[in-house]
């Protein structure tokens, strides 16, 4: 066995809650901003910050809300939205975070799943949380924008304050519920301790090099997914930075942000880095403040890593991470850059790569599935130890599904994966999902979905289509059927009709044949 180590060295991960971890420096930078609202300008200082926190705990309590409860938001990045993620946090309760842009069906697992009893959105998705809400163990739906028909977010935060965090167990209790497409259909509860959050944290501190005397980030990348939330959400303010959100992506207006707050780093995925590489827009800006731009969520090509530092004048580099493993578990340092590398493995994380046939240990510069080990790793997929026993096994390994190799100098690169997850735009679809759902429409007699490549969004869903002759469809009638069913990224967006689906003797569709057929 060859267990692989970081090169960086140890850090040390103090035994407190994620709550305790993100607000450590609120007496250095009492008024310094915390967040700041990029549509409206509204800002909260770090004392503001913190008093908002305690005072929703408190109206929380009031409720009834306690230890063990789970809250779950459903909107896009607002100041507030941290604010009710720590407030639940201090009373030993779990977040489940839920993409906004899922229909109601989606909701609905979620909160059942997840077994919710309050639910906070905003006024653009409160039907959609009414509907989804309806018959499950929701009790209140609250809105940070207040909106008709619904509770003000805002009315928790009156006279009452909790005094301190209500007693956790730091490496059991779980402080937040993010989910994460399987291969195997619906979307699994990734149960993330304190102790997990708190551990990636101060595991990513040394590869992310913060300034104490501040940095201004933007977070552009969605709070309820494990990315925004942990290096965006919790590390910035661990670190004493500034965040300035954004509801969603729009580039002109992420440019303005970026120039008038004067941004130091841009944590992106993979499209936005190509926006700024390529896009004549950019040349309109000032980005001169733009010192980094960290790139993860999904694989990076070296040629536009280094077609957008150019022309920025910022650093390109890359990481990796799941929401498995709350979630980074190598980046990139300053200096130490690799084109097309995600850097070194952070501290006090192990690895293997590993041959998926063989089962043995793979050479330097060798391809195989990464495995992970480390305090980052989640304890497991709620309600479901079949998939948490599959993912982790009896020795701690998680494995990634991820294929990739180290050189001889730790650099870390990620070539393809054995998990089928198609990544668009850096959100997970599963293929199976989208083929469960094609095959309920009458027309189709058998499907398959497989990832195609896409400059701008990474990996487009592509499915491959058995029709029943008697009952004819188009390929537009196709596409709009699964749009009904499921979110914005899950969409297929092209269709292909075929004779036959290959498929294995057992009956496993042979993907990787489609792969090779539609290269």
């Amino acid at each position: 066995m060859t267990i692989l180590t970081s090169p960086v060295g140890s850090v040390d991960i103090p035994d407190v809650s994620i709550t305790e971890y993100v607000l450590r420096v609120v007496d250095e930078y009492p008024d310094r901003p915390a967040m700041i609202d990029g549509m409206t300008g509204r800002s909260l200082t770090y004392s503001e910050m913190r008093e908002a926190i305690f005072h929703t705990a408190g109206g929380l309590a009031e409720t009834g809300f306690g230890k063990g409860d789970v809250l779950a938001v459903m909107a896009p990045n607002l100041p507030e939205y941290t604010i009710a993620f720590h407030a639940v946090a201090l009373l030993g309760g779990i977040v489940t975070t839920i993409n906004p842009t899922y229909t109601a069906h989606e909701v609905l697992h979620q909160l059942i799943d997840a077994g919710a009893k309050y639910l906070v959105t905003i006024g653009m998705f409160l039907d959609i949380a009414k509907e989804a809400a309806d018959g499950t163990t929701v009790d209140e739906i609250y809105t940070f924008d207040g909106a008709e028909g619904s509770v003000p977010f805002a009315s928790l935060l009156g006279e009452a304050r909790i005094s301190e965090q209500v007693p956790v167990d730091y490496e059991q209790d779980i402080a937040v519920l993010p989910y994460s497409s399987g291969t195997t259909g619906l979307s699994k509860g990734v149960m993330l301790t304190h102790h997990n959050l708190v551990a990636n944290l101060a595991q990513g501190e040394p590869m992310m090099g913060l300034d104490p005397d501040g940095e201004v980030l933007v977070a552009v990348l969605p709070f309820f997914h494990i990315y925004g939330m942990q290096v965006l959400m919790n590390g910035a303010m661990a670190n004493g930075a500034t965040t300035v959100t954004m509801p969603r992506f729009d580039l002109e207006l992420f440019l303005g942000i970026l120039e008038d707050h004067k941004v130091t780093r841009a944590y992106i995925v993979p499209p936005i880095v190509l926006a700024l590489a390529k896009h004549p827009m950019v040349d309109e800006f000032d980005l001169s403040a733009l010192r980094v731009i960290f790139s993860g969520a999904a694989p990076l090509g070296a040629d536009v890593s280094a077609e957008a530092a150019k022309r920025t004048g910022a650093d390109v580099v890359q990481g990796y991470g799941l929401t498995e493993t709350s979630p980074i578990t190598h980046a990139t340092m300053l200096g130490e850059v690799k084109p097309g590398s995600i850097g070194w493995m952070i501290p006090l994380t192990e690895a293997r790569i590993v041959d998926p046939e063989t089962g043995q240990d793979c050479a330097v510069n060798e391809d195989g599935e990464l495995w992970i080990r480390g305090p980052q790793v989640m304890k497991g997929y709620l309600n479901n130890q079949e998939a948490t026993d599959y993912s982790i096994d009896s020795e701690g390994w998680f494995h990634t599904g991820d294929i990739g190799h180290v050189d001889e100098d730790d650099h870390y690169y990620i070539v393809d994966r054995l998990k089928e997850l198609i990544k668009y735009k850096g959100f997970q679809v599963p293929p199976a999902e989208l083929e469960a759902l094609l095959l309920t429409h009458p027309s189709i007699v058998d499907a398959a979905v497989i990832p195609v490549p896409d400059d701008e969004a990474g990996e487009l869903p592509k499915a491959y289509v058995v029709l029943n002759p008697a009952i004819p469809a188009t390929t537009h009638e196709i596409m709009d059927f699964v749009a009904e069913h499921v979110a914005t990224y899950k969409q297929v967006r092209i269709v292909e009709f075929i004779d036959e689906i290959p498929k294995s003797a057992s009956g496993k569709i042979l993907r990787r044949v489609l792969r090779d057929q539609s290269a």
